[in-house]
């Protein structure tokens, strides 16, 4: 080969290596929707899902950067020869992850992670790539190996000899017990009590959520109706289209989304650790519970309702704080911090719960909101403990911010 040939396959290699990144940049929304739709379709519950989805991202995103090196470093130690597909290895951190946390899932992974392959030309590119997303895999499951998942559920119900309580044992009760990706301890955000039953605070919730929380409240409006069944939905993808709306901004390269849904999805795991120690602290009673039993509150101002029934299906788990509010305002501070000082894109997502119709919204803090009023109209959370959750997302978030080094590049 003469040197002007060595120079000419020098230079294309080099372009290669600094475009590839902006012509794949969908590679991972794409691999995000297809996790979203292998995990729903598992049927996990909602805490376990987010796990899964924070491990998944984060493997996903030590692969990126051990490829294109965009960022000093993933906080993994992975290692990618030059040259690396970085398809190939974000494909293979999708398929080792997962595999490992959803084994019953093999047909929709193999068949998502061959398809993916099949685009990648074979050659020692997509075998080093191959190699780079199995040890970014590998490498997330050693830093998590002392995160708590499979303890004994301990859970004791609250009931006197002898007398029938519903025996449906609430969700997540070991939560708290696990290692956060973010915080220092699952009780660092830990907020202060719920309000006394005889305070004003209270007062205003109660009849609030009973005037427009109810199944068939008359005085909750048709646009907060649609609102409401649109946040009945609770699993992880729900807020990812607003994720993703972030991520399709033009000029977006595929390592800066990999760190990004790193980010959300470790924010949203680490804001579930939150609000279920949270939770379980408290044990507040949810409005079915507190309205049925109006009349042994304390206070004269909250009047029993013997048949009152909340919009949507209460979930079963303690009320205060709102995990909804939690997530919501964790993504939030995480957007936010992405999109910086400069215009924010159109945010849009679709619910499952709504027949997959789509909301969209102008600001991050528009729908931070809206996530808040829709429990509130659902009749499952008081506004005391949105407005609760929210502040707490929010700080979870600022972490995740901190830690990823989040800005509007």
């Amino acid at each position: 080969m003469t040197s002007m040939a060595k120079y000419l396959q020098i230079a294309v290699f080099a372009v290669a290596l600094f475009v590839s990144p902006i012509a794949m940049s969908d590679v991972v929304t794409d691999w995000n929707i297809k996790v979203g739709d292998i995990v729903t379709t598992s049927r996990l519950a909602t805490p376990p899902s987010n796990r899964v989805l924070a491990i998944v991202h984060t493997a996903m995103y030590a692969a990126a950067n051990a490829v294109t090196k965009r960022y000093p470093t993933s906080g993994l130690n992975v290692e990618a020869v030059p040259g690396t597909s970085l398809e190939a290895a974000i494909a293979a951190a999708n398929h080792a992850a997962l595999m490992k946390l959803l084994p019953a899932e093999q047909g929709a992974i193999e068949s998502a992670y061959q398809g993916a392959l099949a685009k990648v030309e074979d050659g020692a590119a997509k075998s080093a790539g191959i190699a780079a997303g199995e040890q970014a895999a590998a490498a997330v499951f050693a830093s998590r190996a002392d995160d708590i998942v499979g303890t004994i559920d301990s859970y004791r119900p609250y009931t006197t000899a002898g007398v029938y309580v519903p025996t449906v044992v609430p969700i997540a009760v070991q939560w708290p017990q696990r290692k956060p990706w973010l915080m220092t301890s699952a009780a660092q955000f830990r907020p202060g009590p719920p309000p006394a039953l005889t305070s004003e605070v209270w007062t205003r919730d109660y009849n609030e959520i009973k005037a427009l929380g109810g199944k068939n409240s008359m005085q909750r409006t048709a646009a907060q109706t649609e609102i409401a069944r649109f946040w009945e939905a609770t699993l992880a993808p729900i807020y990812y289209g607003l994720v993703r709306s972030v991520a399709d901004i033009p000029g977006r390269d595929v390592t800066q989304n990999a760190r990004l849904f790193a980010a959300v999805t470790q924010a949203m795991d680490d804001a579930m650790i939150a609000v279920f120690d949270a939770k379980y602290q408290y044990n507040f009673w949810r409005p079915i519970t507190a309205i049925r039993n109006g009349d042994i509150d304390g206070n004269d101002a909250t009047e029993r309702d013997p048949s009152w029934t909340p919009f949507v299906e209460t979930p079963m788990h303690p009320e205060y704080p709102c995990a909804h509010c939690i997530i919501a305002g964790a993504v939030g501070a995480v957007l936010e911090a992405e999109i910086g000082a400069g215009p924010s894109p159109i945010l849009t997502t679709t619910s499952s719960t709504a027949k997959n119709t789509a909301r969209s919204w102008k600001k991050v803090d528009d729908f931070v909101q809206e996530v808040a009023l829709a429990r509130i109209c659902d009749g499952v959370h008081y506004r005391n403990s949105t407005e609760v959750g929210t502040a707490m997302g929010k700080e979870v978030g600022a972490l995740a911010v901190a830690k990823f080094g989040l800005r509007a590049d």
